[in-house]
């Protein structure tokens, strides 16, 4: 007679009431999830978690790809709030980016060499560079172009005028605060500093930013902005051998634009008809249409 074959237990099923106490942790995970999600600062999935797993459930993601969702949500929240923090703490004076500087109108202008600044790499060498050009010829726009590209690749960045950071200077000279205000200055990894030679500066100002240069001297970035010449930075800084100082480290690792032009706020006025050039120059009128001035003949 044959054997019959065992047949197999069937599975048992757990009591009831262990089913009930999971159900009551996974309901008790859930309740703390909020609290858990802010331990752990992930605000982002936090504040969008209902719409990410909505989302999520209709891309019919496993957990994994769940998971790196909710994560690439995340980081793309707390990218934009760096960006905005550093931007604020970087103080451009106003918002401008090189996709709206108007190469066409400076041809003086490399393109190439702008759009080779703006990955940064000199930033991260601790270069300088420096930008020459008559007023209104676009530097204050590309030095806050150039300033947004670095904030964007993760340095700190300051923005401030010549006389606003050589004032400072000044001030903390006089009121026993010069050391922490160096160090002030001393700290973003590039200082951005525009319109250097416009104004006259206090007679102590070229000693206290060759302190500040010195400091800075392949350790952090410059770009700084001038209308003058370097050969003319004596007269900015008023002594020969402190403007030669300073330009000796900040024109080591430098990188000098050169622009030459018309003023982008003169074109307005010619296109409005404010600003009419004289017959035989473009170039040659003076402000409001006036011809400058010409030397008196020489007597042959």
């Amino acid at each position: 007679m044959a054997r019959s074959k065992p047949t197999a237990p069937a599975p048992v099923a757990p009591p009831s009431g262990l089913r009930a106490a999971e159900a009551a942790d996974i309901a008790m995970l859930v309740e703390e999830l909020d609290a858990m999600l802010s331990r752990l600062r992930l605000g982002a999935i936090r504040e969008q978690l209902d719409g990410l797993l909505e989302e999520a459930a209709k891309r019919q993601l496993n957990l994994r790809e769940a998971l790196a969702w909710l994560c690439a949500a995340e980081v793309a929240s707390k990218e934009q709030r760096r960006l905005s923090m550093a931007m604020t703490i970087a103080r451009f004076p106003f918002v401008r980016t090189l996709e709206g500087f108007e190469f066409e109108a400076q041809p003086s202008i490399d393109p190439g060499k702008i759009r080779d600044l703006a990955t940064c790499r000199w930033v991260a060498n601790g270069d300088n560079v420096v930008l020459l050009g008559p007023p209104g010829v676009g530097k204050t726009h590309l030095e806050v172009a150039l300033g947004r590209e670095a904030v964007a690749r993760g340095y700190t960045v300051q923005f401030t005028t010549a006389m606003e950071l050589l004032g400072s200077l000044v001030k903390g000279q006089q009121q026993g605060t010069l050391e922490v205000r160096l160090a002030q200055y001393s700290k973003p990894k590039l200082l951005i500093v525009d319109e250097l030679g416009y104004l006259p500066l206090e007679p102590q100002a070229g000693h206290l930013f060759f302190q500040l240069i010195s400091r800075r001297y392949e350790q952090g970035s410059v770009l700084i902005s001038s209308n003058r010449p370097v050969e003319e930075w004596d007269e900015v800084f008023g002594d020969q051998v402190v403007a030669a100082a300073i330009l000796d480290r900040l024109m080591h690792h430098s990188h000098v634009v050169t622009i030459r032009g018309d003023s982008y706020r003169l074109r307005e006025k010619r296109r409005s008809g404010l600003f009419r050039p004289q017959a035989g120059g473009s170039c040659s009128s003076g402000i409001g249409g006036v011809p400058p001035s010409t030397p008196a003949k020489q007597a042959s």
